[in-house]
């Protein structure tokens, strides 16, 4: 039943995703509109509050749209994705947004030639660094990249780095359980 759910949800952040994406390039929107939807995204991965706001189905979805227009009120979002989280909203699929974001994201990137590479480290990172984290990936990947940052403060420190399948995980936290295993084992 939770895979049928699943599946469910991706199709419809699929076809809202398509949608959003047909009018962006219609009107030449694209950069614009990916850099509100990686906002709201931060705003939404950040907040566990929100998250079960928008996956509520005991609130109202004139009251929940009411509340995203504020939200995006707040984040600066451009006309296009607030009426896209307006109309999102008066169907009552505020619950598929994060993958209606995600899936946007993912069809801009593709269309582009675009790989992602999900980067998760302790910190943010500064610019420097991550100038030079991208700079090693391009030539890594030999392809264009979008890096999709996250902040997990358990890592400690260093970096988990995704793309596709691959992983490389660098953090003080793989190396401390890697160090447990090793005394334990002796």
């Amino acid at each position: 039943m939770a895979s049928e759910s699943s599946g469910l949800t991706s199709g419809i952040a699929e076809r809202y995703a398509t949608a959003l994406y047909d009018l962006a390039d219609e009107a030449k929107s694209l950069d614009a509109v990916a850099e509100d939807l990686r906002r709201l995204k931060g705003l939404i991965d950040g907040s566990n509050d929100l998250r079960r706001f928008l996956r509520s189905p005991l609130i109202n979805r004139q009251v929940q749209t009411k509340a995203m227009q504020a939200v995006l009120d707040a984040a600066r979002t451009g006309d296009l994705v607030r009426r896209f989280v307006g109309v999102v909203g008066s169907h009552r699929r505020l619950f598929a947004l994060a993958g209606m974001i995600q899936a946007f994201l993912a069809q801009l990137a593709k269309r582009r030639g675009e790989v992602t590479v999900h980067v998760a480290s302790a910190r943010p990172l500064s610019a420097a660094q991550n100038a030079e984290l991208t700079d090693v990936l391009k030539r890594s990947v030999g392809q264009k990249i979008n890096i999709e940052a996250k902040i997990e403060p358990d890592l400690i420190g260093g970096l988990v780095v995704r793309v596709g399948s691959r992983m490389v995980d660098t953090s003080i936290r793989t190396q401390l359980q890697k160090l447990r295993r090793a005394l334990r084992a002796a």
